[in-house]
């Protein structure tokens, strides 16, 4: 094995360990708020803020850790990301305040945050072309992976141990340390360096480390300051981008965070009394939605897994809007099969803001694009309730369907084909 290849293995199980951590993070604290809510005798409003904390974090980190990664670099963000995972989840071995679990919490949404707008761009820039989807949405499996175990693992210690809720909680400190370790030594990335125009470090890091020839991502406007601005991402020649990306990640993401997180309980609207069986299932298929799409992205292409299964989501939550007291096996069904498909397309969202944005704003646009889709995650989760008590489970899928719906037109319109083309090709904007 070559010193290329070893050296892509090693960035992409770091890279893939951050988005473990990230799942195990959000799903960890599931498996005792419970206890804590006792313990700490939640309010109505910290119990409130507490659930918001992660996605403010995310809000915040994913913009500012994007534009801080375009302006000094990949490498320092990448090391700095990890040391707050690592602070912030030692910190909860002396939690005693419902505060201070805020804290801590929102301090690791700013890590998520960070880690979306840097990893994503990082490994976009030193995977070969012919690999690169493949190694972008390995990362999404590994956030599943991460949030199931955190569930597996928590379940075990509060069913069969005693272990305080504050080492539940840290035990994300082991994960946290370890991925902080062998992130020393990563290079920075030869495409941000010939960004800044420091070109003799960019051959070299690039002749060094990259498996293919180095081709350099020409800036959006080679006579301006190497430093991207925010105002480019909605430049004419970037709006397309930056528009696509934000809504196609915003429209794949609300629907499915509102039902998953509420799967027990719409299905037994639907009148499916084994709801809690349906969720698994549901989740079991996204894992293999995501699957099938790493195995196929690289060969199939982008558009063909991004346009398509979008167009049958909507005719699936709209059949379920429709067909008022459809029997359960059509209910399951659609649902199953919109778990599958959405999580499948989903992956995208990890390929595309990558590729598109050029290297002094790719940091910032996936950021921008990150926090654009929290805002939908987090209204779809907070707001499906209400919707179904005031309209009904069966308006309240036509409604989602109309987000599908959205997301289709978005992608039908603009979403680019780049399968094996180089990052300066995928970047060049939608002017010709």
């Amino acid at each position: 094995m070559t010193y290329k290849r070893r050296f892509l293995i090693r960035l992409t199980a770091v890279l893939i360990g951050g988005m473990f951590l990230d799942g195990y993070i959000l799903g960890i604290i599931g498996t005792v708020i419970g206890v804590i809510s006792i313990e700490l005798q939640f309010s109505a409003l910290w119990e409130g803020l507490i659930v918001a904390s992660v996605l403010a974090g995310i809000l915040i980190g994913s913009p500012i850790g994007g534009w801080l990664s375009d302006r000094f670099g990949r490498k320092p963000l990448f090391m700095i990301d990890m040391l707050i995972f690592v602070v912030a989840s030692a910190m909860q071995f002396f939690i005693h305040e419902p505060w201070q679990l805020f804290v801590v919490r929102l301090l690791m949404g700013v890590a998520i945050g960070i880690e979306y707008s840097v990893g994503w761009p990082l490994m976009s820039e030193f995977a070969p072309a012919r690999m690169r989807g493949r190694l972008l949405g390995l990362t999404l499996i590994a956030f599943y992976a991460g949030f199931m175990a955190a569930f597996v693992i928590g379940y075990l210690l509060t069913t069969f141990t005693t272990v305080d809720w504050r080492v539940i909680l840290g035990s994300s400190t082991i994960i946290a340390l370890s991925l902080f370790v062998a992130r020393f030594g990563l290079p920075e990335s030869p495409h941000w360096l010939w960004s800044k125009k420091r070109y003799a470090e960019a051959r070299e890091t690039a002749d060094k480390y990259l498996e293919e020839e180095f081709v350099w991502d020409a800036p959006a406007d080679p006579s301006a300051h190497p430093t991207g601005r925010f105002s480019m991402l909605f430049s004419r020649k970037y709006w397309r981008a930056t528009l696509f990306c934000s809504v196609f990640w915003l429209c794949a993401v609300t629907p499915y965070f509102a039902i998953a997180t509420f799967a027990d309980s719409v299905l037994a609207m639907f009148g499916l009394n084994e709801g809690l069986l349906g969720g698994i299932a549901m989740s079991g298929l996204a894992v293999l939605g995501v699957g099938f799409t790493v195995l196929l992205i690289d060969r199939r292409g982008r558009r063909s897994l991004t346009v398509p299964p979008q167009w049958v989501c909507f005719v699936l939550l709209l059949g379920l809007g429709l067909w008022v007291g459809a029997p359960m096996w059509f209910v399951l069904g659609c649902l199953l099969a919109f778990s599958f498909l959405n999580a499948g397309y989903t992956t995208l969202t990890g390929v595309y803001p990558g590729e598109v944005f050029p290297t002094e704003i790719r940091g910032l646009g996936t950021g921008f694009a990150t926090a654009v889709s929290r805002v939908g995650a987090g209204f779809g989760t907070f707001v499906l309730p209400s919707l179904i008590n005031n309209f009904g489970v069966e308006r309240t899928m036509l409604m989602a369907a109309g987000v599908v719906l959205i997301g289709a037109l978005i992608s039908q319109w603009l979403a680019p084909e780049t399968k094996g083309k180089s990052l300066t090709e995928t970047s060049a904007g939608y002017v010709h």
